[in-house]
């Protein structure tokens, strides 16, 4: 009988080893930051470069005051190619589930910008200044 209670005792322990081993990760999920990859039309740079440092630098500073987004900025890329970005501008959120707060963004906007119909011709107007090749997401991983 004995046996038998040990043999089932040392089953049990071998089952719960795996459960109880430290299956933790080497990182934690970090910032997630949107990256905008922009080619500004020609001639047309310090034009773009001025509704940055007006405009989006406003709106952007509103979303940062209001908990949206931790952070922004603008970068200088030399483009290797025409069909590459010369500007890129990132924003930063604190996590993928700040991403879901677009409404409250669109809220903000519409505070510093007006109405959709402004918010629409600002947008028309940007495009000649600039072209948008591309955006995308990532996420920062800390290791630990």
């Amino acid at each position: 009988m004995r046996s038998v209670i040990a043999a089932i005792g040392l089953a049990f322990c071998f089952a719960v080893a795996p459960a109880s081993a430290d299956t933790s990760k080497s990182y934690t999920e970090g910032a997630v930051t949107e990256l905008s990859y922009i080619k500004v039309k020609p001639g047309k740079f310090d034009d773009y470069l001025k509704y940055l440092d007006t405009t989006y630098k406003t709106v952007m500073e509103a979303n940062k005051k209001a908990g949206l987004i931790t952070a922004y900025a603008v970068y200088s890329a030399q483009a290797r190619s025409p069909q590459e970005p010369d500007l890129i501008l990132s924003v930063v959120y604190a996590n993928m589930a700040a991403l879901d707060r677009i409404e409250e963004g669109e809220a903000v906007a519409a505070k510093v910008m007006g109405t959709p119909e402004a918010q629409s011709k600002a947008a028309i107007d940007r495009e000649s200044l600039r072209e948008v090749l591309g955006t995308e997401l990532v996420r920062e991983l800390v290791l630990k």
